[in-house]
C-alpha cells in the first residue's frame, strides 16, 4: 500500500468512528508513526518498516478511543513553537493565541502566568520579548514539570512555582495573564470526549458557574500589578460582560473584550490605575 492509499484508509477509519478532521488527524498520526519507525533504520514512505506499522496501529487505537492527537504524539504547535503535551495539561488551542497576541501589544518587563499548564502562554511571551522575565504558577506539580521541560527545550529561562492562584506569589508584575478553568460544571457533560475524558478536569472547570477563578484573580490583581500594569485572561465566549464587571468592580480600568479569529469573545483585558506621582513608564 502506498502512502496516499494508506492515508485515505486511515482517514476513512477515523471518519467512520465519528472523529472530526479525520484527514488532518490521519496525516499527523502517520507522520508520527513514520518518525518513530525511522529510529529503527531508513525506510520508504510507500514501504514502511514493521516498527512504523506497529506505532501506527498503536496511535490509531488511541485516537479511536478519542484520545487527543497532541497527547498521542506528545506535542502541539502553538504560536511560534512546539510544546510538549501530556494528559496533565490542557492541549494548547489556537483560540488561546488571541491572549498571546493581545499581551504582546502592551509593554511589559515582568509577567505572571496564573495556571500555566504546559507553559505555552508564558514561554511564547518570553520568547517574543527578549529581556523580559516571567513566573508561571500552577496548583499541579505534574503540570509544572511539563512547563519546566518546555522551557528547557526552548532554551528559555523562566521561574515556576506551585501555587493556588496568588497564594505563593509575591511582588508585582507589569503583566498578569491566565487561561483559567472557565467551563461551568453543568456544561462538562456536553464537551467532546477528547476534552471531557482526556484533559485534566481541574484545568477545565471550577465545578461551579465557571467564574470562580475570575473572582479570585480580580480580587488579587491590584496587589500584584505595577501601576498601569495589565491583566489579561482568556474567557468562554459568553463570559465577557461578567468578567469585565468583576474587573471593573475590583478597581481595574480600560476594560476591553477582544475576539478570536472566529469572532467570538475570547480575551478580557484591563489595566491597573496609574497612581499620582508614580512613573507610568513600564519596562520595555
Amino acid at each position: 500500500m502506498n502512502e496516499r492509499a494508506r492515508l485515505t484508509q486511515l482517514a476513512e477509519t477515523l471518519q467512520a468512528a465519528g472523529i472530526p478532521d479525520a484527514s488532518r488527524d490521519a496525516r499527523r498520526l502517520w507522520d508520527h508513526a513514520f518518525a518513530e519507525g525511522q529510529r529503527a533504520g531508513p525506510q520508504d514512505r510507500d514501504a514502511p518498516n514493521p516498527e512504523t506499522l506497529q506505532a501506527l496501529d498503536k496511535a490509531m487505537a488511541q485516537r479511536l478511543s478519542r484520545r487527543p492527537v497532541a497527547q498521542i504524539i506528545g506535542r502541539r504547535a502553538f504560536w511560534a513553537h512546539e510544546f510538549r503535551v501530556t494528559a496533565d495539561v490542557l492541549d494548547p488551542r489556537p483560540d488561546t493565541e488571541t491572549l498571546v497576541e493581545q499581551a504582546l501589544a502592551v509593554p511589559f518587563g515582568r509577567v505572571l502566568d496564573l495556571g500555566t499548564g504546559s507553559g505555552c502562554i508564558l514561554l511564547s511571551l518570553l520568547a517574543a520579548r527578549p529581556g523580559a522575565t516571567g513566573l508561571g504558577t500552577d496548583i499541579s506539580p505534574a503540570a509544572l514539570a511539563v512547563a519546566q521541560d518546555n522551557a528547557a527545550s526552548l532554551g528559555l529561562t523562566a521561574d515556576f512555582a506551585q501555587s493556588d492562584w496568588f497564594a505563593a506569589v509575591t511582588g508585582r508584575f507589569d503583566l498578569i495573564v491566565s487561561n483559567p478553568p472557565y467551563i461551568a460544571a453543568a456544561e462538562m457533560a456536553v464537551l467532546a470526549p477528547e476534552v471531557r475524558l482526556h484533559e485534566p478536569r481541574i484545568a477545565l472547570t471550577d465545578e461551579g458557574d465557571g467564574l470562580s477563578a475570575y473572582r479570585i484573580i480580580a480580587a488579587g490583581a491590584s496587589d500584584h500589578l505595577t501601576p498601569g500594569g495589565w491583566l489579561m485572561v482568556e474567557i468562554g465566549p459568553t463570559q465577557g460582560a461578567d468578567v469585565s464587571a468583576l474587573f471593573t468592580r475590583a478597581g481595574l480600568e480600560s476594560c476591553t473584550i477582544h475576539p478570536d479569529l472566529d469572532g467570538r469573545d475570547r480575551v478580557v483585558a484591563a489595566r491597573a490605575p496609574l497612581h499620582r506621582g508614580t512613573d507610568a513608564t513600564l519596562s520595555p
